[in-house]
């Protein structure tokens, strides 16, 4: 104990003599540093002139309708349908552009150098024309890409020897809280003192004290165990607790056994982030195109990355990444290993690995097919709101019991129904005494064994 209060004491010195270097360091720092020039006018003096070159027309106007109309197919500061766009101004005359944008396809049929050069370039792909644009309306583009492109280009200016105040001076917030460090160190100080003195206090005492605690606590433990020694005695006791172990462990294993296996509102992270909510809910594609052999066939299967191809080869969602291509698309390009700038494709090509959600045992045979193209169900019957899912989860359990009790409920409209219709003739034929085959009710058919 001793021993503790020397080394308090030696602690509070140590904090003094940092409270004291502290205060000596803010105030030299505060006598002697002084802020550089940095007046607008020294700054104004070291940076080069901006250009002063204003575009003819309105380029905020011009924002709204590029924004609108061209980023599907342009950037400014990079090649994506078509060329970049920044410097457009000084490759061609206001004239033709005026031309080019509202009937590119005009130009190039009208045998235009350069209309000809541009669309042999870019494999021969159409611009879209513009004809409801007025020659206003083309300017104010124009403008919006030239002041646009004119930062793309400008390389930032660096300005040596010129520093910010805040940079090189000390405000009066550093020097307060240097005084409130110094504060609490001597707070603390203070505090170390009171602890020491307290503990000097207790160490003039006699030892008996600290003996008559020991034995007190010693017997308390003493009638704690006995009290727990005595109900382990208590044979009824034991034997309820162990019985209610026994249901409530039971019970809790029964359940984990009953829910083996089912896997409702199972969420794994996909390595491209497909928005259902997208595509069948925003943009309304059915099921079944992209999910075709779900028409045709047991199972519905994943489409392939050319199936996305169909629209994404135009469809980058570049206006909503600053000109970029969107990150989720450029994956399907690398799988494919398709070039967005020269529109061909690579050998290098890879799948892309998609982790499974919906997932049945092997002893369960289950026919999309038969579900979807014979009885008309929707997908949502067993996937859920699957145009409400930005990722796709488990949304039913799929167990056997889900199954039954929905083919309990279903209703089967055989009206129309060319499957259905030869099941009715059979049973006809069986009221009529006519004999009926396997063959009849489709025995003969190679899904029946092979699947």
């Amino acid at each position: 104990m001793r021993n503790f209060s020397s080394e308090l004491k030696k602690l509070h010195k140590l904090i003094a003599v940092y409270a004291v270097f502290i205060l000596s360091i803010s105030t030299l720092a505060y006598a002697q540093d002084k802020p550089a020039d940095t007046s607008n006018a020294a700054i104004a003096t070291a940076l080069p002139a901006a250009s002063a070159s204003t575009p003819s027309g309105d380029a905020k106007a011009g924002e709204a309708l590029f924004k609108a109309n061209c980023t599907s197919c342009h950037a400014l500061n990079k090649r994506v349908l078509g060329p970049a766009l920044a410097g457009v101004n000084n490759r061609h005359s206001e004239a033709w552009l005026l031309k080019w944008i509202k009937n590119a396809p005009a130009m190039v049929a009208s045998g235009d150098k350069e209309a000809l050069k541009i669309y042999n370039e870019y494999n021969q792909a159409a611009m879209t024309p513009f004809p409801q644009f007025s020659d206003d309306d083309v300017k104010n583009i124009l403008a919006y890409i030239k002041v646009e492109g004119d930062k793309v280009n400008t390389a930032p200016v660096a300005v040596t020897g010129v520093t910010a105040a805040s940079d090189t001076s000390y405000s009066n917030y550093m020097i307060f809280g240097l005084i409130a460090v110094i504060i609490i160190a001597l707070l603390v100080i203070l505090l170390l003192n009171k602890v020491i003195s307290t503990l000097e206090n207790l160490l003039t005492k006699k030892d008996s004290v600290g003996i008559t605690l020991y034995e007190e606590e010693t017997e308390v433990q003493k009638d704690k165990l006995a009290v727990v020694k005595k109900l382990i005695k208590n044979k009824k006791l034991v034997f309820f607790v162990v019985l209610c172990s026994v249901i409530t462990l039971g019970s809790f294993g029964w359940m984990d056994l009953w829910n083996t296996g089912v896997q409702t509102g199972y969420q794994p992270v996909q390595p491209i982030k497909f928005s259902h909510q997208l595509h069948a809910g925003t943009n309304q594609i059915k099921c079944q195109y992209c999910h075709s052999s779900a028409w045709k066939s047991k199972h519905a299967s994943i489409p392939s990355a050319n199936v996305c191809m169909n629209c994404h080869k135009y469809v980058q969602a570049t206006e909503k990444y600053n000109g970029e291509i969107s990150p989720e698309i450029k994956k399907i390009y690398a799988a494919l290993d398709y070039n967005p700038e020269t529109q061909k494709y690579g050998e290098n090509t890879r799948p892309i690995e998609w982790i499974r959600i919906h997932n049945l045992p092997d002893l369960a045979y289950f026919n999309h097919s038969q579900h979807v193209k014979v009885a008309g169900i929707e997908c949502q019957k067993c996937h859920g709101p699957i145009q409400e899912m930005a990722e796709v989860y488990q949304y039913s359990p799929l167990t056997m019991k889900w199954c039954i009790n929905c083919h309990r409920v279903t209703e089967v409209n055989s009206k129309g129904n060319a499957y259905y219709d030869k099941i009715l003739a059979a049973h006809e034929d069986i009221k009529k005494g006519v004999k009926v085959t396997a063959a009849v009710l489709g025995g003969l058919e190679c899904g029946k064994c092979h699947y």
